[in-house]
């Protein structure tokens, strides 16, 4: 039999990924030299427990742990930001991925995930640690690189406290499975069914972070309306939509901490990793969380966040 590798891609993380042909057959080759434990067992472990309880993820096909290499399923090359890219009726697609949401919120949530006999995986708690965890980010890495240290420095304390506030605000616990990464690029279309990449992180969480990750999305631009849309379709199929007020606005809180953390990340990986290519989804990010700033309960926020970074400075995209 005739076998052949070839490179496909790499993405934000430390991974890099390979198709290997067998003949007529494919499988994906995952190698992992840094984080091994997130990006090879946690993976592994997470997709076996999630396609148990009817979430299509990759299969493990064979693992080599301490090499940091594993061989998974292949979903091919489409994900669901090529398919909507080329429709002119893109809801569907995101009602069919609203559907995988409502269907990860009704596992019953758990503490430990089964490695293998004697080791177990500890799902963490998102809690107000771990939010500015992720949007400590943003002050760490965007604000001082774009601003100078020096200035940063003046609105970090700010901004951290506004958050703080914020984020005690949030009403629904933690009690879902939320994916933590629940975009486009990380769902795939497989058959009939959508397959999902990147559980990694799973955490337990808010039952608004997935629909918020989904929903304002930086790496795809769509419609106010359409957006809209996709968030009445998860209200009207929700369990919990007799809290509406309280989903928006946990939604809203959300969706800026998400979008705050990915100016971080994105802007690290241009100075760290020399990865510039995610330095165009800037201005859009601030975009998003502009449009979310509009509910009342930002407005300290969003004066300090204008005072900190000027409206020229946010459709910046090129940094040197």
């Amino acid at each position: 039999m005739q076998y052949k590798l070839k490179k496909i891609r790499s993405d934000a993380s430390f991974r890099e990924f390979f198709r290997l042909k067998k003949g007529n057959k494919t499988s994906i080759i995952v190698t992992a030299m840094k984080e091994r434990f997130r990006n090879l067992v946690a993976y592994s472990a997470i997709n076996k427990f999630l396609r148990g309880k009817g979430i299509h993820t990759p299969k493990t096909i064979s693992q080599h742990f301490n090499e940091g290499i594993m061989e998974i399923e292949d979903f091919g090359d489409n994900t669901l930001f090529h398919s909507i890219r080329k429709s002119k009726n893109i809801f569907p697609y995101y009602k069919k991925s609203i559907n995988v949401i409502l269907k990860l919120q009704k596992i019953k949530p758990i503490n430990k995930i089964k490695i293998k006999l004697n080791r177990n995986l500890k799902l963490n708690n998102y809690n107000i640690k771990y939010l500015h965890k992720d949007s400590d980010l943003f002050l760490n890495w965007y604000l001082p690189g774009v601003l100078g240290k020096r200035k940063s420095k003046k609105f970090k304390k700010k901004i951290k406290i506004e958050l703080n506030k914020l984020y005690k605000q949030i009403f629904f616990k933690n009690k879902f499975i939320v994916h933590r990464d629940f975009h486009v690029s990380n769902i795939m279309p497989v058959k009939s069914k959508l397959g999902i990449i990147d559980t990694q992180d799973v955490i337990l969480g808010n039952p608004m972070y997935d629909v918020a990750s989904l929903i304002d999305d930086v790496r795809i631009q769509i419609p106010l309306k359409i957006k809209n849309k996709i968030f009445q379709y998860y209200l009207k199929k929700s369990s919990l939509r007799k809290n509406i007020y309280f989903l928006k606005n946990d939604f809203d809180i959300l969706s800026i901490q998400r979008n705050l953390k990915i100016l971080g990340i994105f802007y690290r990986l241009n100075i760290r990793d020399k990865k510039p290519q995610y330095l165009k989804y800037l201005p859009y990010t601030w975009k998003l969380i502009e449009l979310r700033m509009k509910n009342k309960i930002f407005k300290n926020l969003e004066k300090i966040l204008l005072d900190a970074v000027s409206k020229k400075l946010r459709k910046k995209r090129n940094f040197k």
